[in-house]
């Protein structure tokens, strides 16, 4: 009986997370660039139930399997292109990212090898550099430019250019801050009346840091739309290859990839189910307190 409502509670708790997943998808379903999650349940491992009658090796025999519970895994992000709107401010920026693999077919940012392997669409990402100097990577490209002449996140994180260093939309000759900005299909800021390339204090040609993460889901969400890897290894995360498929548009923002109707649905289901294990966990509670009170007392 015990085991019953053990199964029960682990089910309240596996959709109790699912709801909390679900509710934030619709918390954030106008947050550009933004990413729903899903959450990942499985079966605790099953036991094998065996029945032993006397001593002989013949006596015993197999009685089934025996399922433990439901656990909630984890929540892996569906890393796939949300729709773009278009906002005319000079600052917006969107990347449209469709990089393929030789001999993959991907749905839904994901595919499964003929050996059973599960490969990962490699993604394209905004980067910048948080107050510590640390790289981080984002979807939102929503920037604005602060007091200094930097082009920055809304929460000040600043955008890195190709050199690794902070964008400085500054004329070096000047001094004067840079306001008439195109940017290009690749990144490069331009002047928006000569289409010249923008310079930097080196005189090299500005351009945003474009970074390929072949394996998405190691990256970790900070929050706001920021991603960190720490698995440090240099084989995942490298510069944009000039033949990859991903496109700077400027004056658009990325919708986040949140379907509003689908997850209204998903958070119905998750409160269902958790009232249908709550039900249950009450129906073994009243039949332990007749059997200890009313079986007992006999």
């Amino acid at each position: 009986m015990l085991r019953g409502m053990y199964t029960a509670t682990a089910g309240m708790l596996s959709q109790q997370r699912k709801h909390d997943t679900v509710t934030n998808n619709i918390a954030n379903v106008n947050t550009p660039g933004f990413k729903q999650s899903r959450m990942v349940s499985r079966s605790f491992p099953e036991m094998l139930i065996s029945l032993q009658e006397g001593d002989a090796p013949a006596a015993r025999f197999n009685a089934g399997r025996l399922n433990t519970g439901v656990l909630a895994e984890e929540a892996l992000t569906v890393n796939v292109q949300g729709d773009l709107r278009e906002t005319g401010n000079p600052f917006d920026f969107a990347l449209v990212s469709d990089i393929q693999v030789d001999g993959l077919q991907f749905d839904n940012g994901k595919t499964i090898t003929a050996d059973g392997q599960r490969v990962y669409q490699p993604q394209a990402f905004f980067t910048v550099l948080n107050a510590a100097g640390e790289q981080r990577y984002t979807r939102n490209g929503k920037f604005v430019v602060d007091a200094s002449g930097q082009l920055v996140t809304a929460e000040g994180y600043r955008v890195v250019g190709t050199d690794g260093e902070p964008l400085v939309l500054i004329d070096p000759v000047t001094g004067i801050p840079i306001s008439n900005v195109t940017t290009n299909n690749r990144g490069q800021l331009l002047d928006s009346v000569d289409g010249r390339n923008i310079l930097d204090a080196n005189g090299q040609p500005m351009a945003m840091l474009l970074t390929r993460v072949d394996e998405p889901m190691r990256l970790i969400a900070e929050g706001s739309g920021i991603l960190r890897n720490d698995e440090l290894q240099p084989s995942v995360l490298g510069p944009m290859n000039p033949n990859d498929r991903v496109e700077v548009r400027q004056g658009f923002l990325e919708r986040s990839n949140v379907d509003p109707t689908q997850s209204t649905v998903d958070l119905m289901t998750a409160s269902r189910m958790y009232e249908a294990n709550q039900k249950m966990v009450q129906y073994y509670d009243r039949s332990l307190e007749k059997a200890v009170n009313d079986v007992g007392r006999v």
